[in-house]
């Protein structure tokens, strides 16, 4: 039987790995109120979270594995979600500037009898950043749809002096064990098949 891949996010970045890995698949948005989380710890937030849009999505037939997962940004013991406005995100480059902070993204897979979570995290340094850097970039329509408020794929990339780990941990989808832990729900690469 041919499994489907649903895909329980509205990520652009997420949908943008699945196909760049040429994994099939269709897109059930989740409806859940993410502040219902409460967790302080970034490994458990993101676990959670990736939980509870991953049950939220229904598998409507036998032969569909949902896969969801959230990412956030942990500095000084402080979790970084999507900034409010532009103060808030010019605070969290900021905070990031000459500093370094952790990515954590917590990944759900399930099916009808089997589910897998699992959290991976990844180190990033920025280098020190002016005032003139970190305003120009909150001017930008960039930092706000994202977790810390920047996109290490994007704009973003020009603050970040190194990564420590996966760097698809910090795009929103470790995506190299992604597709490892599909092969378990029998879901692979079109060539593969």
């Amino acid at each position: 039987m041919t499994k489907k891949l649903i895909l329980a996010s509205s990520s652009p970045r997420r949908q943008e790995l699945l196909n760049q890995v040429k994994l099939p698949f269709i897109i059930r948005k989740p409806k859940v109120d993410e502040s219902q989380i409460k967790s302080k710890d970034p490994a458990e937030k993101v676990k959670q979270l990736a939980l509870l849009k991953g049950q939220n999505v229904p598998l409507y037939h036998e032969n569909e594995v949902i896969l969801s997962a959230d990412t956030v940004v942990s500095f000084n013991q402080t979790i970084f979600g999507k900034p409010k406005d532009r103060q808030d995100a010019a605070q969290m480059i900021a905070s990031f500037s000459g500093n370094v902070h952790e990515v954590f993204t917590g990944v759900m897979i399930r099916s009808h009898d089997d589910e897998i979570v699992f959290v991976e995290r990844t180190k990033v340094e920025f280098w020190p950043l002016s005032k003139e850097e970190i305003d120009w970039y909150v001017s930008t329509d960039e930092p706000y749809d994202k977790a810390g408020a920047y996109g290490i794929q994007s704009l973003g990339v020009m603050f970040v002096k190194q990564i420590i780990g996966d760097y698809y941990t910090v795009m929103g989808l470790p995506i190299s064990r992604v597709v490892r832990e599909l092969r378990r729900f029998t879901i692979y690469m079109d060539e593969e098949q």
